[in-house]
């Protein structure tokens, strides 16, 4: 400020001065004239700096202008430092923006933003895949416009958004169950989160049908046994009846024993996500294993015809494969008629993959089973796999022993020519 003031002084004693020199020598005017002069140097000096301050300005590049001298230099120093950290702060604002707007972005919920009229002021990818919108086009937009679901209007309506709400058959599919909720912050604004909980869904429908048909399975060998446990306490029977009664009721026990071991098999398989072992399997001792089984459930009622096409040996668990090689040939025996044919073959594709496949001649399978058929409980013919001992889990068994052991499970078939199942193991697995 002295500073100023003093520059001030001196040039108006400078004007004095000069303009007492020129009326000394040179009259009034010239006295009048060289005051005007000495008093325009700074202003025209100052008009130059203000349109070089413009300049600088309109380019936004008002830190980077050279400075001038005098006391046009302090004020530029400063107002270039202001710039400075304004800019400073601006950008840090900026990264901070684009951060949280990443972090918005990588959620896997949906996430919209409302403004005190419900209209969007921006949501992230998720929430267009959900809802089919577009930030460009619809910002701005009254949400409740662009999702016509009246289960969505009657939820905004109501301003009750303690509780979430369920909107399913939603996306371009319809095959999408969200769980949405609003939640209120600022001035009477709403952040809306959406998840996606169709797995969930599937999984709950799952769990249910599971308990469904395990309870179906259980109920109908053990209303037997308590049938004829009732039929025994009731009437006087002789050791020839009781007998066939126990023989029925161990039938029964049979039965349900096979069915609780198949869920633990399963229960174990499902809980066990590491690869297999590699240990070596011979496929010859596992085939003559196989033979026997089947001709003892098969009871000389059908052909067989075992074959090891392929010297090579599997590597894995020995205990996992019999069980999924067994699954496959007693699946064909339970669903073949008498006298059918049914072949079981080891050998080496011309990818040097092993394929262990079981091929019939039974009625075939219609091609709208095919993709159900390892599914948990799923039979084509209930009544006949009940009568051989079937408990519905054999091919979810096959599924999960072949994902431990990276296998694939092929099944080709035609109605009325049979059924081939093939379970192909990588060449990682064959053991020369």
């Amino acid at each position: 400020m002295f500073s100023v003031i003093s520059r001030f002084t001196l040039l108006i004693s400078l004007a004095f001065i000069g303009g007492y020199i020129a009326l000394s020598f040179l009259g009034p005017s010239a006295a009048i004239a060289s005051a005007i002069c000495v008093l325009s140097i700074p202003l025209i000096y100052s008009y130059i700096n203000l349109a070089r301050l413009r300049k600088f300005t309109v380019a936004d590049s008002v830190e980077t202008m050279p400075l001038p001298s005098g006391y046009w230099e302090e004020i530029l120093f400063r107002l270039q430092r202001l710039v400075r950290n304004l800019k400073l702060q601006i950008r840090s604002i900026e990264k901070q923006h684009a951060r949280f707007i990443e972090a918005f972005q990588a959620s896997p919920n949906g996430i919209v933003m409302l403004d005190d009229q419900d209209q969007i002021e921006w949501c992230n990818g998720i929430a267009e895949r959900f809802f089919g919108l577009n930030f460009k086009r619809d910002a701005l937009q009254r949400v409740n416009f662009l999702i016509r679901r009246p289960e969505f209007i009657q939820y905004l309506y109501k301003r009750q958004f303690e509780e979430p709400l369920l909107l399913e058959r939603m996306g371009k599919g319809a095959n999408l169950s969200l769980m949405l909720q609003a939640f209120p912050f600022g001035d009477n604004r709403h952040l809306m989160l959406i998840q996606d909980i169709t797995d969930l869904q599937k999984a709950d429908a799952m769990r249910r049908d599971f308990v469904a048909n395990v309870s179906h399975e259980m109920r109908t060998p053990i209303t037997v046994l308590m049938g004829f446990l009732e039929t025994m306490q009731s009437l006087e029977l002789d050791k020839s009846q009781q007998n066939q009664y126990f023989e029925m009721m161990m039938s029964q026990a049979q039965r349900m024993k096979t069915l609780v071991e198949d869920l633990l098999t399963l229960a174990n398989l499902e809980s066990n996500t590491l690869p297999a072992p590699m240990q070596v399997i011979s496929i010859p001792t596992l085939m003559a294993l196989l033979r026997n089984d089947a001709e003892a459930l098969s009871q000389g009622h059908h052909v067989f015809n075992f074959e090891v096409s392929s010297p090579s040996n599997l590597m894995g668990e020995e205990r996992e494969i019999l069980s999924a090689f067994g699954n496959l040939v007693s699946n064909a025996i339970r669903y073949s008629p008498d006298t059918a044919s049914i072949s079981a073959n080891w050998r080496l594709n011309q990818d040097r993959e092993g394929e262990f496949s079981v091929t019939d001649t039974g009625p075939g399978i219609a091609s709208e089973h095919l993709s159900r058929l390892t599914e948990r409980f799923y039979r084509v013919d209930r009544s006949r796999s009940r009568d051989t001992g079937g408990t519905g889990l054999g091919l979810a068994i096959v599924k999960h022993i072949a994902n431990r052991h990276q296998a694939q499970l092929i099944i080709e078939s035609t109605p009325g020519k049979g059924s081939t199942f093939i379970l192909r193991f990588p060449k990682e697995r064959i053991a020369d």
